[in-house]
């Protein structure tokens, strides 16, 4: 926020399908319990672009301007009073989970799958949940985790999703030393890759329908890759993987999944299907003797990555392929909607 007012600030904002600005709004201030963080980097992610395309993701539309981003950024500003908090200038993520505490689901240390979430950048609640595509975001501060020394922030920027690729992983159990097959390598597939290399998984083939995610696979850790379309996906039901993980959020990639495993394989389902029900190869699930279990963000698990990166068993650097200025944010949507041309897109909100 150098040189700018200090009573205002920039936040990225979806007003409706095909509506997205950059705005100036008043600089929040931090309440007891609250932690103001000044955002350095944001990552787009698909739920971004489905607010931005299509004014809704799934069954969440939006009924009021929303400030989009979840995978955020930054160091700290300063703490709300009384509060605890890392000093100011602290490089910071911040985890985008705010669950209740007191649903089963919490209560038996789910809090990914609360009964009363809510989610940066996110419609599921009215009013909404602002996100932090902003200069400055405000947010209770247990939700405010300190990187390790020597993380540069550019590379943390990538936590929050690699997170949800951990947590995928985790689902899938003890992977040393399987053939894991993995459908879709945007994002989230290329960095389930990135996890599966990291937890010991001997083999991972990836398959995606455009050649330039799949060169970013083969740089975290696929082993072999399969364009969808090119006539070579017809030898994936022989691959006889011993787990799939769906990452492409497309009918057609779960289909894959489950003919790609060898009988008594597991499925995990993490790429979000389209809305209503959709139809699944069940004889097969049955006769095949297959295991299929949704994944669906993360708890936890924001910790141990971030201390992955820092250590370099989550090599994720060929996953950023652009980073572009808030000031360019509809370009970087842009960008981030075409696979063929990137991957990961981060807008860089400047900052000390």
């Amino acid at each position: 926020m150098n040189d700018r007012d200090s009573a205002t600030m920039r936040a990225v904002v979806a007003h409706g399908a095909g509506d997205l600005r950059l705005e100036e709004r008043p600089v929040p201030a931090p309440g007891p319990g609250e932690v103001a963080v000044e955002i350095r980097y944001g990552g787009i992610c698909g739920s971004d672009l489905h607010y931005w395309r299509h004014g809704a993701v799934g069954e969440f539309r939006l009924r009021e301007p929303l400030v989009l981003g979840h995978e955020v950024v930054g160091r700290v500003r300063e703490a709300g009073p009384g509060t605890q908090a890392p000093p100011p200038g602290t490089p910071v993520a911040v985890h985008p989970l705010a669950s209740c505490g007191r649903c089963r689901q919490c209560l038996a240390r789910r809090r990914n799958t609360c009964l009363d979430t809510g989610y940066l950048g996110s419609a599921a609640r009215n009013p909404h949940v602002q996100g932090g595509f902003a200069d400055i975001l405000v947010v209770p501060a247990e939700r405010v985790l300190p990187l390790p020394e020597g993380l540069d922030p550019r590379l943390a920027a990538v936590a929050e999703p690699a997170a949800v690729a951990w947590h995928a992983v985790r689902q899938a159990g003890d992977v040393r030393g399987k053939r894991v097959l993995v459908t879709g390598a945007g994002p989230i597939g290329c960095l389930v890759v990135a996890a599966l290399r990291a937890a010991g998984a001997a083999e991972i083939t990836v398959t995606d329908v455009h050649e330039a995610p799949l060169a970013v696979a083969e740089q975290v850790g696929a082993t072999s890759t399969v364009r969808v379309g090119s006539g070579a996906e017809g030898g994936l039901q022989e691959l006889a993987a011993d787990i799939a993980i769906e990452s492409s959020g497309n009918p057609a990639g779960l289909r894959t999944c489950v003919y790609g495993v060898d009988r008594g394989g597991l499925v995990v389902g993490l790429g979000l299907l389209p809305p209503g029900d959709t139809p699944v190869a069940a004889n097969a699930l049955i006769t095949r003797e297959l295991r299929l279990v949704g994944s669906f963000r993360f708890d936890d698990e924001l910790d141990e990555v971030l201390r992955a990166l820092a250590d370099g068993r989550l090599p994720v650097e060929p996953v950023v392929t652009s980073v572009l200025p808030v000031a360019d944010a509809l370009e970087g949507f842009g960008l981030a909607a075409d696979p063929a041309r990137s991957c990961k897109v981060l807008l860089d909100f400047g900052g000390a």
